[in-house]
């Protein structure tokens, strides 16, 4: 039996995967502009450049690779550049409601249209009820995920956040992007994984249900599933990779 390839978890726009347990090998780095990387200037921030942070991070610190991907949100976007860039360093893609078009990037897309003093004022104000920014996404998260959605939303800067939506538009609105995504899909197994409240929003071509290794829609989630179903999220990707 060969043994279990390692897991490389993306993050997506706002926070970190740091919300759900895994019993299999996995690393759930920072993105450029995040957390460990928050220093970063927003100049070096984009899509591509994620992508190669990322590859000097299964380099550096998961043997090279092959690894198997799960993205979330714009982190399923990298994930799937970072296949196509680099597909001797990609085993297999959990894509989580990721970015198929710019209609899935509503949000960034906006946010990356913004100026910074826009940007700013619109991360102050979800930083001062970060509670209610969640519930946005989560209608019924308890209290005590108040912590959790106050240490996403400071995970990043409104810099980081604009570079970001920027970089979605230019990468997910060119015409090359779905083309480049049929290839990835071509070349290695893809699995998808929604919401069930957030699945009728992501805008999946019929192709890519056709041609993806596995598929699957959590009852009583939204679109960020991790953090409302953090066990339930857990056995979907365990189910997927092994």
């Amino acid at each position: 039996m060969h043994p279990q390839p390692p897991a490389l978890f993306i993050h997506g726009f706002i926070g970190s995967f740091d919300v759900a347990s895994f019993d299999l090998p996995h690393a759930a780095p920072h993105l450029l502009g995040y957390g460990d990387c928050r220093a970063v200037d927003a100049g070096r921030v984009s899509l591509p450049a994620q992508v190669e942070h990322l590859r000097a991070y299964i380099d550096t610190h998961m043997g090279g690779g092959p690894v198997d991907l799960v993205g979330h949100s714009v982190g399923g976007a990298i994930a799937m550049l970072l296949a196509h860039t680099h597909p001797g360093r990609v085993r297999r893609i959990v894509n989580v409601e990721g970015n198929f078009t710019l209609d899935d990037a509503f949000w960034s897309a906006s946010v990356g249209r913004m100026s910074q003093d826009e940007a700013e004022a619109m991360l102050a104000r979800l930083r001062a009820e970060p509670l209610a920014w969640l519930r946005g996404a989560i209608a019924e998260a308890p209290a005590h995920m108040a912590a959790t959605a106050a240490r996403w939303l400071d995970h990043q800067d409104a810099g980081t956040l604009r570079a970001m939506g920027r970089s979605v538009i230019d990468v997910t609105g060119d015409a090359g992007y779905l083309p480049m995504l049929c290839e990835v899909f071509e070349r290695r197994p893809v699995y998808l994984l929604a919401g069930e409240r957030s699945r009728a929003g992501w805008n999946v071509p019929d192709w890519a249900l056709t041609q993806c290794a596995g598929q699957a829609t959590l009852a009583g989630c939204g679109h960020m599933l991790a953090a409302e179903r953090p066990e339930v999220f857990a056995q979907a990707i365990r189910g997927f990779l092994r």
